[in-house]
């Protein structure tokens, strides 16, 4: 087959362009956090079925899932291209015009960015149906999910049919330590399992100066929390990956008062399933050892967050191609290792073939802040590299290329 449809997929980005770049500001300057993305999801329920996009909302009107126009031959099954659309409790600090209007909320772990490059990438692929540019076997759906923050949303999502007749989805993640122009990407497992980890401590409370009266839960949370760091990677093989961190501590309501009860919050990241269970049983330990000497009751609870992303194979292949027609194989890196961080996208893998790739955004004036920090930007012009890479590879996929 001619390969016409990539000239004007190209082409098709570059006018839709200036909307991704309209879309991602308004996101930025409007973000809702996980669980509360109704606003955004409205707004993109809206400009996609304007576009001619078959459009649904997720569950409780959280989400969007949008279907191009049907293709002529389907055999080959949807393509999906997933972007994740909720926001973080982080204070921007940012002085730029998309600056957020919510107080205490933005996207500084790119979701604007994700959410504009699928719509790119979609509308793109929409415009070339229409011309009847579009390959015959092309199918493509672009899922818009909410509370990827939480590990909530892919499952929402899959729960209410997201993944109906799709046989293999693509995303991309914005990446502040990759230059605008490249791309990097990894066969195999991409991020870390990620198990959320709660622990309630119970004592006996009591006046700050009495504390030889009282069983201190906060000295036990103290306590447990420095064993935590200390010994877990004492009792790990330091060749297997772990982080265990706690990122929310609660407990007392008064500087002389000794509280009943502790609690705290946190994570473990493995990589590895043996690891990750052996993990668990060194925090149980650890957390009876210590509520046996500060004389306090100490249960600990596990949650999974998400399991690792591992790469499909092929998928990743037909990124590398897609990604070496866009930006030239010198732009393209090979992820030596997994990152520790977690990433939803993981529950879409355990339904269907799947593959992410890390988006370079940063330039020499925009984008270099870490993800999660209250100056997280990004360079706009990796928006139309990204919606190019996804589009191009979705293709190919449904191509079945060699």
């Amino acid at each position: 087959m001619s390969d016409d449809w990539k000239q004007a997929l190209d082409a098709a980005v570059e006018r839709r362009f200036a909307e991704m770049v309209e879309l991602r500001r308004h996101l930025h300057s409007h973000p809702e956090v996980s669980g509360q993305e109704r606003e955004t999801s409205l707004h993109l329920y809206q400009i996609l079925g304007n576009q001619g996009l078959e459009v649904r909302m997720g569950p409780e009107g959280r989400g969007v899932v949008a279907d191009g126009s049907p293709a002529r031959d389907a055999s080959s099954g949807l393509v999906a291209l997933r972007a994740d659309i909720d926001a973080l409790r982080i204070k921007d600090a940012k002085n730029v015009s998309y600056r957020s209007q919510c107080e205490g909320v933005m996207h500084a772990c790119g979701h604007d960015a994700h959410t504009a490059v699928v719509y790119g990438a979609a509308t793109a692929l929409q415009d070339l149906r229409a011309a009847g540019r579009l390959p015959d076997t092309v199918s493509f759906r672009a899922i818009f999910q909410p509370a990827e923050e939480t590990c909530e949303g892919a499952k929402e999502m899959i729960a209410v049919g997201a993944l109906e007749g799709v046989e293999s989805i693509l995303a991309v993640h914005m990446d502040p330590t990759r230059k605008t122009g490249r791309v990097g990407l990894r066969a195999g497992v991409l991020t870390a399992n990620c198990d959320e980890m709660w622990i309630d401590i119970s004592g006996v409370g009591g006046h700050a100066a009495r504390p030889h009266e009282t069983s201190d839960p906060i000295a036990a949370a103290a306590q447990l929390i420095s064993a935590l760091y200390l010994y877990i990677p004492r009792m790990t093989d330091s060749q297997d990956a772990v982080v265990v961190t706690i990122g929310h501590i609660a407990g007392g309501e008064h500087a002389n008062v000794i509280p009943e009860a502790v609690h705290l919050a946190g994570t473990i990241r493995t990589l590895d399933r043996v690891v990750r269970r052996r993990t668990m049983e060194h925090v149980c330990r650890l957390a009876h050892g210590v509520g046996e000497t500060t004389q306090t009751k100490i249960t600990v609870h596990f949650g999974l967050g998400s399991h690792s992303v591992c790469n499909d194979d092929e998928l990743v292949r037909l990124l590398r191609l897609a990604s070496h027609d866009v930006i030239g194989s010198g732009g393209v890196d090979q992820i030596p290792r997994a990152s520790m961080g977690s990433e939803d996208f993981a529950f879409y893998l355990d339904q269907v073939p799947g593959a992410m790739a890390r988006l370079g955004c940063a330039s020499e004036t925009l984008g270099g802040a870490p993800l999660h920090t209250s100056n997280f930007d990004v360079d706009e012009e990796s928006l139309k590299i990204g919606a190019r890479i996804l589009a191009r590879a979705l293709v190919l996929r449904a191509l079945g290329a060699n």
